[in-house]
């Protein structure tokens, strides 16, 4: 039986400067003292060293129009599409500070589609 792979999805979103703000916190306080984090975030440095902030499923909700992070702000989306699959697990919201400014994406296992018994 095969594994499902994670699904990557990039954001379309409006960054505002208390969104901003709440990132640039966030960076300080981790680079400052990394066990300040709270718990669901995690912080690291990529090999280009871009920041790079991912928040378990635990301290993001998503409501149309915006996806809220516990502890930093509200990503306004830009699209009203449904953000992932009805039934995804195991999500996460990536969010790296690239030369050309913040990229988000969210990454998530699809459901898993099962055919037993099909006879």
């Amino acid at each position: 039986m095969s594994h499902v792979k994670s699904h990557e999805i990039v954001l379309a979103v409006k960054v505002t400067d208390d969104l901003l703000k709440g990132l640039d916190a966030m960076r300080s306080a981790w680079r400052h003292d990394a066990h300040s984090v709270p718990k669901g975030l995690s912080c690291s440095e990529s090999k280009e060293g871009q920041f790079v902030l991912v928040a378990n499923e635990s301290v993001f909700t998503t409501i149309p129009g915006a996806c809220i992070i516990k502890g930093i702000g509200a990503v306004e989306l830009m699209g009203t599409e449904p953000l992932f699959e009805d039934g995804a697990s195991s999500k996460t919201l990536v969010l790296r500070d690239t030369p050309d400014g913040w990229k988000f994406s969210v990454k998530y296992l699809p459901p898993i589609v099962r055919e037993r018994n099909t006879r």
